[in-house]
């Protein structure tokens, strides 16, 4: 039983999902190349320690990160909405900071067009 609630606590911890209502946040700067260049600028200022230079999850801080950072060309991440992206950045959990307080809602849908730019193509 104890096994159980373990593996049960890991698998919570590794399935991070956005609310149902987030598909419904609209992101105002879709496609917006100018933002994603100022969200890439953020994002080195911000994400690169844990994300990596290129958002492979292997920053130098990611090694003692558990669970690890995702890839943000993974195909598991780019199939979530910028809305469902958009809730995890300002909310945060765990170790991932939340941005709410700290960036403006425009800063935060920046860096989302930045990582839309890390898809694998």
């Amino acid at each position: 039983f104890l096994f159980m609630l373990i593996m049960l606590s890991a698998f919570s911890q590794d399935s991070w999902q956005a609310p149902k209502s987030s598909v419904n946040i609209i992101n105002p700067y879709a496609g917006n190349k100018i933002a994603a260049q100022k969200g890439q600028l953020l994002f080195s200022k911000l994400c690169w320690t844990c994300h990596g230079k290129t958002g492979d999850g292997d920053g130098p801080a990611a090694a003692n990160l558990k669970p690890k950072p995702k890839s943000f060309s993974s195909a598991d991440l780019q199939k979530q909405s910028d809305g469902e992206l958009f809730w995890k950045l300002s909310t945060g959990k765990g170790m991932m900071v939340a941005y709410k307080h700290s960036l403006s809602e425009e800063k935060r849908w920046q860096l989302i067009n930045y990582i839309r730019t890390l898809a694998v193509k």
